[in-house]
């Protein structure tokens, strides 16, 4: 027992970056109670202002598995199992073979070809007459195609830590309700988190330091996600519906603008 002080001295964040981890952390909190997605997308650039990208993107996925387990108690009801069951599945064959291109593919050009594919999935769900995946009759929500969406998830998350896009377009095609959607992503990223985490930790990037800012912003993270779960309680569908397409949008300028970034600075 006496080591764990000493191991929390050693390894405790500086305050001012905790502060500021905790400020980040709120405001993208907020974003991922009222959607279910876009934590990373908020997350990732702020804390990238005062941490190395590769500890902002660690310290998201680290927070998204720790806080996964109260997501499955709380929204557990309305998930659509067997569509995460193959999404997941989808992702843990994706996440290696995405990580694994990043090794010798410019990461700048995938930005690219991301954002252009994430572009895509927006065309397709704003196209005139788009209907929901049909099901069949006396079904519950179709899970075709969740298999191959979970596998591009994972080589999103690979190549560019961005799992989101394929999967909140193929929930908004299946025409699936915001609070199944909401619920739903919220268990794939947590499930897709734990994925990810091992290889961070094979690969050095998540350690100690990372871990402990992490368990020191989580209260932060469940308050925030709380405050948002609230403002998506008085939300309706079509408001929903635009605020993930809006999000979506973003995530694909986002990447756009990295990518092109890089390939200029380079």
């Amino acid at each position: 027992m006496e080591a764990l002080p000493a191991l929390w001295a050693a390894h405790a964040p500086p305050a001012g970056t905790l502060v500021l981890c905790c400020l980040a952390v709120a405001v993208a909190g907020v974003l991922r109670g009222l959607t279910g997605f876009g934590f990373a997308l908020a997350a990732v650039p702020l804390l990238s202002m005062f941490l190395v990208p590769a500890q902002a993107v660690a310290l998201v996925i680290c927070m998204q598995a720790l806080v996964g387990f109260r997501d499955v108690v709380q929204v557990g009801r309305l998930v659509e199992w067997p569509s995460i069951g193959r999404l997941t599945l989808g992702a843990v064959a994706g996440t290696p073979v995405g990580v694994a291109l990043l090794a010798w593919l410019d990461p700048a050009a995938m930005r690219l070809a991301i954002a252009a594919l994430v572009a895509l999935g927006l065309a397709m769900l704003l196209r005139p007459g788009r209907a929901p995946l049909p099901t069949a009759e006396g079904a519950g929500p179709s899970t075709r195609g969740a298999l191959p969406t979970g596998v591009l998830s994972g080589l999103f998350g690979g190549l560019a830590a961005m799992a989101g896009p394929p999967a909140i377009v193929w929930f908004m095609r299946g025409g699936h309700p915001p609070a199944t959607m909401r619920a739903s992503l919220m268990v794939f990223f947590f499930a897709t988190s734990i994925v990810a985490a091992p290889m961070l930790v094979w690969n050095g990037v998540l350690g100690v330091e990372v871990l402990a800012l992490a368990v020191c912003a989580l209260p932060v993270l469940i308050l925030s996600t709380s405050a948002g779960a609230r403002l998506f309680a008085r939300t309706s569908d079509a408001g929903y519906r635009r605020l993930a397409l809006g999000v979506l949008a973003a995530m694909a300028l986002a990447s756009a603008i990295r990518g092109a970034a890089d390939l200029l600075g380079g």
